[in-house]
């Protein structure tokens, strides 16, 4: 592979392929070639051996069983955890973000080992979460984030640990500590939103890109995706409200 190209891996997408988030990957490319940038995109399915080298990785969202298997799977690959907690930057939506967790518990109680990776719990919610999602982002420049959840998952960060954002309709986490969505670390930005959710969110694929480039990216002239960004919030804006208190979010 060349030295100078973004690596991009997308893990599991058989097992965790639910609501097209694969396309994640998509516009993470797209963007970055847009700009003049190599990238170079590997598929991880269950049966491979998954590479440590890469630059991003990607998960989606999946059902109990898949997020089980998922979880075991990342068991069986320590290097690629040790890659995901120290180097790399990740994206993980829905259930990704769950298996990276240190445990997730059905609805009938039974709890399932995740991947160790993040500090937060799941444990499965009485009533389903479904419907648009707004949060304000606490990554620097990325502003308002919008995408569609349906989980049942309600999740829950260790003390001092951040969301993605400061959820202001929808769901989100909808753990004990409450008002935010997802999670963002040093090296993991989780979210509970599909869509996929860089489609929605240019901002955010663009600080995951400049993470990885550790430089400032030309801007995009795409009229049609601000006009449809637009639209998208003021469906989002339309859902009920959710008040609460985003802590100090950084990435190192």
């Amino acid at each position: 592979m060349s030295e100078s190209a973004i690596r991009i891996a997308a893990l599991l997408p058989d097992v965790l392929g639910t609501y097209s988030d694969r396309g994640n990957v998509t516009v993470l490319s797209q963007r970055a070639r847009w700009r003049g940038l190599q990238v170079e995109e590997t598929v991880v399915l269950a049966g491979s051996t998954p590479p440590v080298d890469c630059d991003l990785y990607l998960l989606g969202g999946g059902e109990d069983a898949a997020q089980q298997y998922a979880a075991e799977w990342f068991r069986d690959h320590r290097q690629l955890g040790a890659t995901l907690a120290e180097r790399a930057t990740t994206l993980a939506i829905c259930a990704g973000l769950q298996v990276l967790g240190e445990w997730m518990q059905d609805s009938s109680g039974t709890r399932t080992a995740g991947a160790g990776i993040l500090p937060l719990t799941t444990t499965a919610g009485t009533k389903r979460a479904v419907g648009e999602v707004v949060s304000e982002c606490g990554m620097p420049g990325v502003g308002l984030l919008t995408g569609f959840e349906n989980h049942m998952g309600r999740t829950t960060l260790a003390a001092g640990v951040a969301p993605l954002g400061r959820t202001l309709s929808g769901v989100g986490n909808g753990g004990a500590d409450g008002g935010g969505d997802g999670v963002l670390t040093s090296t993991v930005v989780g979210t509970y939103m599909h869509g996929p959710v860089l489609a929605r969110n240019p901002a955010l694929a663009d600080a995951l890109l400049q993470t990885v480039t550790g430089e400032p990216l030309p801007p995009l002239d795409l009229p049609d995706q601000e006009a449809v960004r637009r639209i998208r919030l003021g469906d989002g804006a339309a859902a009920r409200p959710r008040r609460g208190r985003l802590g100090a979010a950084r990435r190192s």
